[in-house]
């Protein structure tokens, strides 16, 4: 009756892990020097092959220099994401023969293996597996 709070019991509650999304933010943000909408992204496109800054932008409903600018090209330089396909390069072997225009590809993005090793990181926060370092 004086309580504050009072627990469900374990077997009433199927998943409960959400609770703590914000520090687990916090903590890869303070720790990897990455934001918000950084960490979104590269969770948004772990399970791409690749993707195009136009493809993002629409997903994301979003300016595409706005998410090149802020979120892409920083991931990038940082070593999060690389240029899976550069603009010059054709995308199948029958494009490379047919091309009247060699500056008519768009990048192709793709989240680097320390992008992926970042997003296996955030989820094994989240779930409890690891533990959350937040700065005071």
């Amino acid at each position: 009756m004086f309580r504050e709070f009072k627990k469900k019991k374990p077997d009433e509650i199927q998943r409960g892990y959400l609770k703590y999304i914000r520090m687990v933010y916090r903590d890869m943000a303070k720790n990897y020097d990455v934001n918000e909408s950084q960490i979104n992204t590269m969770i948004f496109v772990e399970d791409y092959e690749f993707f195009t800054l136009d493809h993002l932008s629409e997903a994301y409903m979003r300016n595409k220099a706005l998410i090149g600018r802020r979120i892409v090209y920083p991931l990038v330089n940082m070593g999060y994401m690389y240029k899976y396909y550069d603009k010059l390069s054709p995308a199948t072997y029958q494009e490379a023969m047919f091309a009247e225009s060699k500056f008519k590809y768009r990048v192709r993005y793709a989240l680097s293996q320390k992008g992926r090793l970042f997003v296996q990181r955030f989820y094994r926060k989240l779930e409890g597996e690891e533990q959350i370092n937040v700065p005071i």
